[in-house]
């Protein structure tokens, strides 16, 4: 099979009879074997019987219904575990992603060998303030983050190598960092593409401000769990070790101080705990301490966890 094309849902029944014909129409026209799996994240609304009458007329199209609302990354998650395809796109179903992207997607997948490509609306029709102006500065945080120079993180539709979504894991709401997710697998190809961004036709956005706040923490998340999660102590160790150095000197610098002051007579002094910068110091190393025992408990979790000595490997000629 060439093309898996999947779609989270969410309350989009106007949209998918449209969405449907218009991706039938574009494989047919490119003689692609395909399929497309619908994922209904719980709708309330005709949703489900709209995918159930799609898939009598036409078997490519599948579908899979949460019995409630799980989010994005779980709707991908478990497309991408059903997806056949030797290309896997990503799309949303709101007719803002044109299904005339499709064959050069797959091309670039396919002929220019990328792990990854996607998607830049470099012209969009959303609000500019609610959310055109908040995902550049969004944009802009992760690439700094992540090294990975692409313009549009969170744009729905995205193309992968087979290996790639068979690879990773999207939970929470890591659909917004995916590439930084396959960065961090060892999957390092990652292109762009500018793609034609549609206005709305039907229903609303599901998406709101607290999106940003979550996505900052959740690359935060990913950013540390990539690097550290099989080596927490390089990290707390490190920081814990250089707090607790600095409070340490801070203390013995005043206990110091407070020697030579009082070996001349003609000198006054303050006692040492009458120093507001002694508890800071006693603070620091606290805190130090703290951080040493997290790097340390989690340095004796990750030993011991099932999946310690588990290691993504490319190619095995043994």
């Amino acid at each position: 099979m060439n093309i898996s094309v999947v779609i989270p849902l969410l309350n989009e029944e106007e949209s998918l009879p449209e969405l449907s014909s218009w991706i039938q129409k574009v494989m047919n026209n490119n003689n692609f074997s395909y399929e497309v799996l619908f994922i209904d994240d719980g709708s309330r609304d005709k949703s489900w019987q709209v995918i159930k009458k799609l898939h009598q007329e036409n078997p490519c199209f599948k579908g899979v219904k949460f019995r409630r609302n799980y989010g994005k990354s779980a709707a991908l998650n478990t497309g991408f575990q059903k997806a056949e395809g030797e290309v896997v796109i990503t799309m949303d179903a709101d007719l803002q992603d044109s299904p005339e992207e499709i064959p050069e997607l797959y091309r670039m997948i396919t002929e220019e060998n990328y792990d990854l490509v996607s998607g830049w609306k470099k012209v969009r029709y959303d609000n500019t303030f609610a959310k055109n102006i908040p995902s550049k500065f969004f944009n802009w945080t992760t690439r700094k983050i992540s090294k990975i120079k692409l313009h549009d993180f969170n744009c729905g539709l995205k193309a992968y190598k087979k290996d790639v979504v068979k690879t990773i894991e999207v939970y929470g709401e890591m659909h917004r960092y995916i590439p930084v997710i396959a960065k961090w697998a060892g999957f390092s190809k990652i292109g762009e593409k500018v793609v034609t961004h549609q206005k709305r036709k039907f229903g609303v956005t599901k998406f709101g401000w607290n999106r940003f706040i979550n996505g900052f923490l959740d690359l935060l998340s990913i950013t540390f769990i990539s690097r550290f999660s099989k080596k927490p102590m390089h990290f707390f160790g490190i920081w814990g070790t250089i707090a607790f150095i600095i409070g340490f000197g801070i203390t013995i610098a005043l206990i110091v101080q407070k020697l030579i002051l009082m070996s001349n007579q003609n000198l006054s002094f303050r006692q040492v705990t009458d120093q507001p910068l002694f508890y800071l110091a006693i603070l620091a190393m606290i805190i130090g301490t703290q951080l040493f025992l997290a790097g340390f408990l989690g340095e004796m979790i990750s030993r011991n966890a099932s999946d310690r000595n588990h290691y993504l490997i490319d190619t095995d000629l043994t």
